[in-house]
């Protein structure tokens, strides 16, 4: 009984500190966030539902069927009817939860990139993230695998021979436009990392060997924590910077110092 009691106890503490959204999201800050808060509290809702039906029914079934003096256990092979009902039913409810959370998987990552959009390339290395930003040109330059240097002050390993190169920002923190659409490429130099913004409500793996898009739109301005969101080493949790989300005008000057320096 003590067990059942225990159950049950650990299902309203559980459920209490999840309604009353204690170490809940920071403020969303970005045009998708909005849509993608609304799915994980439907997901939320839905398996929150099943967890406490479950624990009370496991709780019933603790107190219900304990050792007694004279019990007997009973071997039971079930119901192939309920069975199916329950397997059929979380089929459906998967769906149903899952179809409207493409729409918003698909806007991040399949959705033609506006015109007007400010490309990004994001360079995850133990321990350190690499920013670079196209120049006035617009185009990325050229990147060489052998010129690599990070005591250098050439993490990238920038082609400065690339007329397209001379003009590219490496920077260690980030900062885009309010309202502007960003793309942003990442890549990993080394292992795995993620890149996390929690106000953005963006987070997405950066794979070895591979170059992934994502974009997005920042809805307010701020300073937001870059965070490597993957074991990446003995010295992950060092692996961060800040993005800052700043006016038209404000983010030009910035990209201005940013190049005088």
């Amino acid at each position: 009984m003590i067990l059942a009691v225990t159950i049950w106890l650990i299902t309203i503490v559980s459920t209490v500190l999840m309604v009353g959204k204690y170490w809940w999201f920071p403020e969303v800050a970005s045009a998708h966030g909005g849509d993608l808060d609304r799915q994980f509290m439907l997901t939320l809702v839905v398996t929150g539902v099943v967890f406490i039906l479950a624990q009370v029914g496991l709780g019933y079934a603790v107190a219900r069927y304990r050792d007694g003096a004279g019990k007997v256990a009973n071997y039971t092979h079930g119901s192939e009817k309920l069975e199916v009902i329950w397997t059929v039913a979380t089929t459906v409810v998967f769906f149903a939860m899952v179809i409207p959370g493409q729409s918003i998987w698909a806007d991040l990552y399949l959705a033609e990139t506006p015109e007007d959009a400010l490309r990004i390339e994001v360079t995850g290395q133990q321990f350190a993230w690499n920013i670079r930003y196209p120049g006035p040109d617009g185009e990325f330059g050229r990147l060489a695998p052998d010129l690599i240097d990070d005591e250098g002050g050439n993490p990238l390993g920038l082609d400065l021979s690339d007329t397209a190169a001379q003009d590219d920002l490496v920077l260690p923190i980030m900062a885009i436009p309010l309202g502007k659409p960003i793309e942003l490429l990442l890549r990993s130099k080394d292992v795995t990392h993620a890149f996390s913004v929690r106000e953005l409500r963006v987070k997405q793996d950066l794979v070895p060997g591979l170059l992934i898009p994502i974009q997005f739109t920042a809805t307010r301005t701020g300073r937001f924590e870059i965070a490597c969101a993957e074991l990446c080493g003995l010295q992950h949790y060092n692996m961060r910077s800040f993005l800052e989300v700043l006016s038209e005008a404000d983010f030009a000057q910035w990209l201005k110092d940013q190049a005088e320096e």
